[in-house]
């Protein structure tokens, strides 16, 4: 049932971190992947050579998508690629810490365009060519329920991710298509329990399954919402983050 042969899959901001863990699970289930990047091209080709390596069939391709035509660029060229899409994973995101009083009017307005605009386009521009149905899915975060200090853009964006998917769910439903959101906790990457010791201490004793997250986590929530498997899933939200989300805040 998790068998993608056959599929094209187009993640966005793949180059690395939880982007980097999705092309590869999906590459490993048999789809094809249209690797995007912006700026590291570099890391872009890593993943493809590493999906390469292991029999499977990648692609890196550059965008900037808080560029409107940028990512309507990106799905042709995915198509052109591929002949096909059939699961776009909306992964792209940055996440600055900046406390919200202060914060400018244009700090605010890039983090909205880079990790909420932006799905909204690729969407949009892959509901067009995904005639026969098909699966998004949005990476959203607990911040969206959850806001942390210094955050207020990325949790809004977030927050509105979510929303843009069921919104989505709706409306592009009668196509066939569907669309979701996972929500991860705390991803572990390289260098995390160096840079944050003490955030890390907090999070392992208040996550019930007691560890960090991986892209593998990530990206395994979102191989199951673009299976079979998830045939008459839509509108939803998946939380990933160890059980940290049950936790009493007081």
């Amino acid at each position: 049932m998790l068998d993608l042969t056959g599929t094209t899959t187009l993640v966005t901001g793949a180059s690395g971190g939880i982007g980097r863990g999705i092309a590869l699970r999906f590459a490993e289930a048999g789809s094809a992947v249209a690797v995007h990047y912006h700026r590291d091209s570099a890391s872009a080709s890593a993943v493809v050579g590493r999906i390469e390596e292991d029999g499977g069939t990648a692609k890196a391709f550059a965008a900037d998508l808080s560029d409107d035509g940028e990512c309507r660029g990106l799905v042709a060229a995915t198509m052109a690629w591929s002949g096909r899409l059939d699961t776009l994973v909306n992964n792209a995101g940055v996440q600055p810490v900046e406390p919200l009083p202060g914060m400018s009017a244009d700090a605010w307005r890039a983090v909205l365009a880079t990790n909420l605009t932006s799905a909204f386009s690729c969407t949009q521009a892959a509901a067009e060519v995904m005639t026969g149905g098909g699966s998004v899915v949005h990476i959203a975060s607990i911040e969206a329920a959850h806001p942390a200090p210094g955050h207020a853009h990325y949790s809004s964006a977030k927050a509105a991710l979510v929303m843009h998917a069921r919104a989505a769910a709706l409306e592009y439903g009668p196509r066939g298509l569907r669309v979701n959101s996972v929500s991860p906790g705390l991803i572990d990457r390289p260098g995390l329990g160096e840079d944050w010791p003490d955030g890390v201490g907090r999070w392992r004793a208040a996550a019930p399954l007691g560890r960090l997250g991986t892209p593998a986590d990530v990206a395994n929530a979102c191989l199951f919402l673009a299976s079979p498997l998830a045939a008459w899933i839509t509108g939803q939200d998946l939380t990933v983050d160890g059980g940290v989300s049950t936790r009493p805040a007081w």
